[in-house]
């Protein structure tokens, strides 16, 4: 059954694919041109010129035609090649005939056949044929009447039978009009079956369209004809035509710049028409795909098919090519001139299938460094894909270059290669810092820090990269040629790839800085403190050797609360508010509690005093602590301000019960 569905899905490809042949063929052949070309040499009294009109009504029923091929269902569409093929047979069978009768009439030998070796040859030889002929006729036609198809066996029954070789010429003619005679009622019973099919699927149209709407139409037809598939075998078998014709024609090697120039130059010779431009567009949509699965499993294996992600699908390539094309004129070009531009076009579409490899690539590379997976087959695939990304756009920019003079535009299309090597620099250099982590005892607490330098330092050298192509344009502008295409692209391109990225840096700095503001504004945990909170960091698992307590009186990582406060300003466990020093607000009594016995135990340790701005924050606090509750020996702590807090969770233990230390204050 599957491989029944397979032969269906095939069949409803290839036998489309004549179809928009033709209608290649059909806007390829300018009718106008040929007349005239005719009433120029002075042949007007040629039969062709007389029927020029008939003729140009004939060009466009072709295309009708065309059209109908296209869009006929499957199944009548195999019925129709199979009427093509018997009328085929058919032919090819009188053609038989048509040749045994000219060999005997150039033997001359009337005699029986087998008196006569070469011509008990010829008659064995076409009969056979003619049997052949007969019996596929039968089987494609899946009937038992065989002798509907067997006229042109006549003139060979005739030589049987003796009869003189001028009556076999005449019976020969015969047998031609009677198949033609066959083939006329058979049309003419069928007249009206392609009425009768439009009239229902103009039926089945308006109901769809009245139901569903016309989308919907649109995306069942786009289905039903597999028109991306389609376009893309009609591509490839014309640009398979184009190569054989190129080397059936030459004698002698080719040599590899010759290879590159015959490979671009075909490639123009087959979009030369908005047919062949659809077909290239949708190779190559198929080619990004494949490129991108292949790229999929050679970082993760058949694994990388369970989860298959839907956003690279190679249509943007796809979509890429097909705007610059209709932007640049590309079917109005001549073959030279429309070779020299599909290798720019050609240039961004491998630009854009790298940046799409990269963006697989990059989560999969920062994982794998991340993870204590040891596999050193994994690892290698990764950093192997990585230093290809890496060099393969730089070589690319330097081929470019080579053949192309620099100017804005090529500098606009060289900066996207750049970039995406940047951008893998970036990802390796983390890739080398997570591997480091790895390999040493002990986890490093500012490796956040470090990454943020890496990733700034990247996006810094982007940033140049773009405000270096601005300026290129912008001086190009001034002291060059200025059109408007020029300036809106300058425009364009200063706004997203300068002003949004110098706006999203600068505000990645504030956040930072904000974030780092807040965390030195907070005490920092003693050892005593650590051990008597006894518990890991509630953002990262893992053990403290140095902390941060927050005006709600947890401990967590420095580094880990850093990164916290980028998201949000709230404490991870109790959500209470986390306000920097330049914005004070009143703390809690657990807070205030906190610090006092931690500035004690500071004391006692004999260790140095807190900073300048901790030490200024605790008097605050300590300034609006009540006399009673210095004096009071046995006032303890109270856990009412955490009351609220959801008690579920690894950590639920940590938020409803003080610290250690505060309880031993409070007793």
């Amino acid at each position: 059954m599957v491989l029944k569905e397979k032969l269906e899905a095939v069949l409803n490809v290839g036998l489309r694919v004549p179809s928009i042949m033709l209608l290649e063929v059909l806007y390829r052949w300018d009718v106008s041109s040929f007349f005239q070309k005719i009433q120029r040499s002075s042949l007007n009294n040629n039969p062709l010129f007389q029927y020029k009109y008939l003729a140009l009504y004939l060009h466009y029923v072709g295309y009708i035609l065309s059209l109908v091929l296209l869009t006929l269902p499957r199944q009548h569409l195999v019925r129709l090649y199979l009427y093509v093929l018997t009328a085929l047979l058919l032919f090819a069978g009188h053609q038989v005939s048509r040749d045994y009768v000219r060999s005997e009439l150039d033997s001359g030998y009337e005699g029986p056949l087998y008196l006569e070796p070469l011509s008990m040859n010829r008659f064995i030889t076409a009969l056979i044929g003619q049997l052949v002929v007969c019996t596929l006729c039968s089987c494609v036609m899946q009937t038992k009447q065989i002798w509907l198809f067997s006229a042109h066996l006549l003139p060979l029954v005739a030589r049987l039978c003796l009869v003189p070789l001028e009556t076999i010429v005449f019976i020969n003619r015969f047998a031609m009009i009677f198949t033609g005679l066959e083939v006329l009622y058979f049309l003419a019973s069928n007249l009206l079956v392609p009425y009768n099919l439009a009239k229902t699927a103009y039926r089945e149209l308006v109901q769809v369209v009245e139901v569903y709407g016309l989308l919907a139409l649109g995306m069942s037809l786009w289905n039903q004809l597999v028109l991306p598939v389609l376009f893309m075998c009609f591509w490839l078998v014309l640009f398979a035509l184009q190569i054989y014709t190129y080397f059936s024609t030459r004698d002698q090697p080719t040599s590899r710049e010759r290879l590159l120039f015959l490979f671009l130059t075909s490639i123009a010779e087959c979009c030369s028409t908005p047919y062949s431009l659809l077909g290239l567009v949708f190779t190559v949509s198929f080619v990004a795909l494949g490129v991108l699965t292949l790229c999929k499993f050679y970082l993760q294996g058949y694994r990388a098919f369970m989860n298959d992600n839907t956003m690279h699908r190679g249509m943007t390539e796809g979509i890429t090519l097909l705007i610059l094309a209709v932007q640049t004129g590309l079917i109005e070009l001549q073959v030279i001139h429309r070779a020299f531009l599909l290798s720019i076009i050609l240039f961004i579409v491998v630009a854009s299938i790298l940046q799409s490899m990269l963006d697989i690539a990059d989560p999969i590379v920062l994982a794998l460094g991340a993870s204590r997976d040891k596999s050193l087959w994994k690892h290698f695939r990764a950093v192997s894909l990585c230093l290809f990304l890496l060099v393969f756009p730089a070589y690319m920019s330097y081929m470019i270059c080579q053949f192309f003079h620099m100017d804005f535009w090529l500098l606009i299309i060289i900066s996207s290669s750049i970039l995406t090597s940047l951008q893998v620099l970036g990802t390796l250099l983390i890739y080398v810092l997570f591997m480091v982590e790895e390999f040493r005892k002990e986890p490093v607490e500012n490796m956040d820090d470090v990454i943020y330098y890496v990733n700034g330092t990247y996006r810094l050298l982007e940033f140049l990269v773009a405000l270096c192509v601005v300026a290129y344009g912008v001086s190009e502008t001034v002291f060059g040629e200025w059109t408007v295409m020029g300036s809106t692209i300058i425009f364009v391109h200063s706004y997203y790839n300068v002003w949004l990225r110098a706006q999203l840096g600068w505000q990645s700095f504030l956040l930072r800085r904000d974030a780092v503001n807040k965390i030195k504004s907070m005490p920092i945990a003693t050892s005593q403190q650590l051990e008597q909170h006894n518990d890991i960091c509630a953002i990262c698992y893992q053990d403290m050797r140095s902390a941060v307590i927050t005006p709600c009186s947890h401990i967590f990582h420095a580094g880990c609360l850093k990164k916290w406060l980028y998201v949000q300003e709230t404490c991870p466990l109790c959500h209470s508010p986390l306000k920097s020093q330049s914005q004070p607000a009143a703390a809690s009594p657990a807070a205030q509690d906190a610090l006092e016995p931690a500035n004690q135990n500071q004391r006692e340790a004999g260790q140095a005093s807190p900073p300048a701005d901790v030490a200024e924050r605790q008097g605050e606090t300590l300034d609006g602590v009540d006399a009673d509750l210095e004096s009071d020996g046995s006032s303890q702590v109270s856990a009412e301000p955490e009351q609220d807090v959801p008690q579920n969770g690894p950590h639920a233990s940590a938020r409803l019960e003080p610290t250690p230390s505060v309880v031993r204050a409070g007793q």
